[in-house]
């Protein structure tokens, strides 16, 4: 492993580089990436250079609209590390295919500084248009750079404008990691050379997600002790799909005549359905059996998910959802979409079942079956605590030596640094 270093020392090793990024403005924001790269911190020293999108007049929206791009601070410290959030140039819905040329021209002044300071290599999240922001700065400051592909890629590939721009960012980076195998997949597809590939899995704090007890969980929830509770965590969204578990609430319901469903999550960039799954609710006759209970802060998850019996996911798509892991960690079978990672992280019968996207029927019917079986918590449990972080970041930094390695020796030779 590689040697110990204070995440507050001068020395930089890493640039962490992601525009989904935690910030005042946006707690929940990225929160699996600083999940991962903060724990990278306590062996290597890094900043984190987080792209914020911008336009003159866009604090005229916010008068209508005030979560509409919350603005960031320059610089925050964040557990001792450096946070800035430079901005770029981005007409909301026009030229957005220029994202990545318009965050690298806006990242480059402090990229080049934090060089000076001993800046070695450039993690990028994302491959567009992060990565391919990531590429150039690299390009331009000769510096290499990682890419983790972590889901949106998925679509982007679909997309005839901007799979060529998949293809040559990450043919440009050094090495590249994907959150599940399937992605890893993808980016063979994409013709990245497959010894420079490798998959690293988020994981689980088992220290902040873990069972409390049930009956206690229940009463501040009022929910009946009785009662069979279904719990999806995520943004409410389309491509999360708690609509597609409401509409099969109504079967369940003949059944299970006192399920509830609880609904933890919050609009985002994407939208937010919020008022159109009340709406479904009521259409449904589901008031009182579903409660929408807002985002709520990590360490505050573990109630209601210890206070459930299934944890649902009927996303559309992902690369690998931590919440799963963090639903496992609490002590809940899940069932969900065969989508992404999901049947990597749901890869025994004894975790949960995995249906396909789309199918109604089956999806109603898993739940079915997961309110009805007997589980064995212990197994869950047992999975989810072989799923911690250290296994990861150890993997990391075992990546990351050889490149910081070989970029500190050409910086050395380079005729700047004699």
């Amino acid at each position: 492993m590689a040697e110990d270093h204070s995440a507050g020392s001068n020395r930089i090793d890493l640039v962490v580089f992601s525009s989904l990024f935690p910030s005042s403005a946006r707690p929940g924001a990225g929160l699996f990436i600083r999940e991962r790269m903060f724990r990278v911190a306590q062996h290597r020293p890094l900043v984190v250079v987080s792209p914020q999108p911008w336009f003159p007049g866009q604090s005229l929206i916010r008068r209508l609209r005030p979560g509409y791009r919350p603005p960031a601070p320059a610089l925050e410290i964040q557990q001792g590390v450096r946070v800035y959030h430079p901005r770029f140039l981005a007409a909301p819905g026009l030229m957005r295919r220029f994202d990545g040329l318009s965050m690298a021209l806006g990242s480059f002044l402090l990229l080049r500084r934090l060089r000076m300071e001993g800046a070695r290599l450039i993690d990028a999240h994302f491959t567009f248009p992060d990565g391919e922001a990531a590429t150039r700065l690299g390009r331009w400051l000769g510096l290499p750079v990682t890419i983790t592909l972590r889901g949106t890629e998925v679509p982007h590939s679909r997309d005839p404008a901007l799979r060529p721009r998949l293809v040559r960012t990450l043919k440009a980076a050094a090495h590249v990691f994907s959150v599940s195998d399937s992605l890893r997949r993808l980016a063979f597809e994409l013709g990245t050379a497959a010894e420079k590939t490798e998959v690293v899995g988020n994981a689980v704090d088992i220290r902040i997600f873990h069972p409390v007890d049930r009956a206690a969980a229940r009463v501040r929830l009022g929910l009946p002790e009785d009662a069979k509770v279904l719990i999806s965590v995520g943004g409410l969204v389309e491509r999360k799909g708690m609509h597609r578990v409401v509409d099969c609430l109504p079967g369940l319901v003949a059944r299970h005549p006192g399920l509830h469903y609880i609904v933890v999550g919050a609009g985002g960039p994407e939208g937010d359905m919020r008022p159109e799954l009340e709406a479904q609710v009521a259409r449904l006759g589901l008031a009182g059996r579903v409660r929408f209970l807002g985002a709520l802060p990590p360490d505050e998850l573990k109630g209601p998910l210890s206070a459930a019996d299934v944890f649902v996911l009927a996303t559309r798509n992902e690369g690998w959802a931590n919440v799963l892991l963090e639903a496992m960690a609490c002590g809940l079978p899940v069932v969900a979409t065969d989508v992404g990672g999901n049947r990597e992280v749901i890869c025994r019968d004894e975790l949960g079942s995995i249906v396909p996207f789309g199918d109604a029927a089956a999806l109603q019917q898993a739940l079915h079956a997961a309110l009805d079986k007997v589980w064995d918590r212990a197994a869950i449990l047992d999975y989810a605590q072989a799923n911690q972080w250290e296994k990861r970041v150890a993997q990391l930094l075992r990546a990351y030596g050889p490149l910081l390695a070989n970029s500190h020796a050409g910086m050395e030779s380079s005729p700047a640094a004699k």
